[in-house]
């Protein structure tokens, strides 16, 4: 399996659902856009949370739009493994099966 190939066959999925809920789409692309730049913390250590309640959530999909735009942003594989270990800690055993998804899909997207 190849979570880039996942990952491009779900953007168009997600592009025609926004279309079709466009107001709420809109909504939601404001917030995301609200967190997206450096404040307090930088737009990496949120996308760094961001994969950890990924995680957390087992939301694979989400996963792998976060590890994407970490690899954009510059993480590194050890800032990705540390934020899994986090992951670990509070979510024991499905932190660790969800935290190996991200770190695969990390290593993926960065070849």
């Amino acid at each position: 399996m190849s979570y880039k190939a996942t990952l491009t066959a779900m953007k168009p999925q997600v592009k025609s659902f926004n279309t079709a809920i466009a107001d709420t789409a809109q909504g939601f692309g404001a917030i995301a856009k609200s967190v997206s730049n450096d404040g307090a913390l930088t737009h990496k250590a949120k996308e760094l949370i961001a994969l950890g309640i990924a995680v957390a959530i087992r939301c694979e999909p989400c996963i792998l739009f976060h590890t994407e735009a970490l690899v954009r942003l510059g993480a590194t594989r050890e800032e990705i493994a540390e934020t899994l270990a986090v992951c670990v800690e509070m979510g024991g055993g499905p932190g660790v099966m969800y935290g190996t998804k991200a770190l695969a899909a990390f290593d993926e997207f960065s070849a």
